[in-house]
């Protein structure tokens, strides 16, 4: 709720050659004056069931399509939030806000992006294009994963649960639909196909987004927060962000998998915060120059610089370096063990080792690392139990 225009957040690209480009922020910043029916509810989701493929014989994909938005976009819904700030001459401004959601239980809970309810204080959720909204609370969020819950205050035949399907097993070339509230204008449909998956984008502060699914339907800024169908109805994804050299919709949308979501909906309901699972380990990513000058007999990994007493690592064996050495402007620490593999999978890069705990492992896991003992030897598989990240 920076100022009341448009509110687009642009943010680093990790990939060259896209210059003129921006990834944007799919939620809309409104002018407090401006008119209340631009500010229409959103589609909902079908219920916890794995509901029926419409798999009709002789039906077409248009019809299919139709059945589609029918059954689920009740589910689908308008979040609007409120903040108030000062001006120039100390007058207490109020400034709009909306984005998308949808209802996961019947007790009101709404999945969102952070984004959307970042700074606000006050939330308001429509449902399909009614243009009466019931109030809303914040019931948890977090940034990292840009995700929040909201529990609206609405009667128990309003509240229909979507699907909630499995990010794990989708393919390029699936057909997703999109339904949300872009620019405001209330509840919209729109289609396409799994253009990617498993994108990593790199966003505001070096904060990199994991895992993220790329699709063509048509995704603009008022569609944050909103679900990613696949052709039975079942939510695979929330709808984020955006690349676009215009701030409108160019056929490159993200969205993060519902398999993530899935994972953080416990925690957020429970705690209002994410608890995100941590080893207790400081690591530099080993590269084939360094190896030769530190003459390894490994040309790649993860040097262990330093455990945390009590953390997940040290408490597994594992050890940090003792031989303090200055890198350029780098202060490290050698003669640690190496870190090769975490549950079979080879690990080259810190965030090889940090995603793969945030997307891949909760609170209480298990996770057996393949290392070299002081970067010696033969590989050891050590078993560490991750605790919750201490700053969760």
């Amino acid at each position: 709720m920076k100022n009341n225009k448009l509110y687009k957040q642009t943010l680093g690209f990790a990939l060259a050659g896209l210059a003129g480009g921006a990834l944007v922020l799919g939620y809309l910043q409104l002018n407090h004056t401006q008119d209340q029916a631009a500010t229409g509810a959103v589609p909902t989701m079908a219920g916890l069931n794995t509901p029926p493929a419409f798999a009709a014989s002789g039906m077409s994909q248009e019809q299919q399509i139709i059945n589609l938005y029918k059954r689920v976009s009740s589910s689908v819904v308008n979040v609007t939030t409120r903040s108030f700030q000062y001006n120039y001459f100390m007058e207490l401004v109020p400034s709009e806000g909306a984005g998308s959601g949808f209802v996961i239980d019947k007790s009101g809970h709404v999945v969102t992006n952070f984004h959307v309810v970042n700074g606000a204080q006050r939330f308001f959720v429509a449902f399909g294009n009614m243009e009466h909204s019931y109030p809303a609370d914040l019931v948890g969020f977090d940034q990292r994963s840009d995700l929040a819950i909201l529990k609206v205050k609405a009667p128990q035949n309003m509240l229909n649960p979507v699907n909630l399907g499995d990010s794990a097993n989708l393919q390029v070339g699936q057909t997703t639909v999109a339904i949300g509230n872009p620019f405001g204008l209330g509840q919209t449909m729109t289609s396409g196909v799994v253009s990617s998956l498993g994108r990593k984008i790199q966003v505001e502060e070096g904060r990199v987004m994991s895992d993220l699914i790329q699709t063509d339907a048509a995704i603009n800024s008022g569609n944050s927060g909103g679900p990613l169908f696949d052709s039975s109805g079942r939510v695979i994804g929330v709808n984020t962000l955006i690349y676009s050299p215009s701030g409108g919709s160019v056929g490159v949308g993200f969205a993060i998998p519902i398999n993530t979501v899935k994972r953080f909906i416990p925690d957020l309901l429970k705690y209002g915060k994410a608890q995100y699972p941590w080893m207790g380990v400081s690591v530099l990513a080993l590269s084939p120059r360094l190896a030769q000058v530190l003459k390894l007999p490994v040309s790649s990994g993860l040097m262990v610089m330093q455990t945390y007493p009590g953390g997940a690592a040290a408490q597994s064996g594992l050890r940090g370096g003792n031989q303090k050495v200055y890198l350029g402007n780098y202060e490290v620490y050698l003669g640690g063990d190496i870190i090769l593999a975490v549950d079979g999978q080879p690990v080259k890069a810190e965030n090889d080792l940090m995603n793969y705990l945030e997307t891949r492992k909760r609170v209480g896991d298990s996770l057996k690392l393949t290392v070299l003992k002081g970067g010696r030897g033969k590989p050891v598989t050590l078993n560490v139990r991750l605790m919750a990240r201490r700053d969760s």
